[in-house]
This record gives structure tokens, C-alpha cells and sequence, in this order.
């Protein structure tokens, strides 16, 4: 990526850092969401993808049926 002056740089450090610590699942902690924002585990609704930094990062929730 390259980065035009340092607006840039940290919006995309705090996406990243958001996806990081609320979207991705920890290998270290079970494969569970540190801080999830939505209930995981729920085999009814609607699969929704959230793009951060223009698709690079992706998320995957179910939405409440």
C-alpha cells in the first residue's frame, strides 16, 4: 500500500486495528472474537459480508432473521 500523507496512514491503521481486536477470529484464544459486535454462532439469518480498506480485509456475520 502506499500512503499519501498521514490521514491516510491512520485511517487505515484504525481499520485495521478495529478489524483486528472486534472481526478477526484469535488462533490464541479458541478461534474466538475478542470484543464481537454481533452474536456468533446463530444458524438463522442472512449471511452479510463488511469490506474494510477497499476489500483487503473482509468479515462475515449472520444477520438477525
Amino acid at each position: 500500500m502506499v500512503f499519501f500523507g498521514t490521514s491516510a496512514l491512520r485511517r487505515t491503521l484504525r481499520q485495521y486495528v478495529a478489524h483486528y481486536n472486534a472481526e478477526r477470529n484469535h488462533q490464541g484464544i479458541d478461534n474466538q472474537l475478542i470484543a464481537p459486535r454481533h452474536p456468533v454462532g446463530s444458524p438463522a439469518g442472512r449471511i452479510v459480508r463488511r469490506e474494510r480498506l477497499g476489500g483487503m480485509l473482509s468479515y462475515y456475520f449472520r444477520r438477525a432473521a
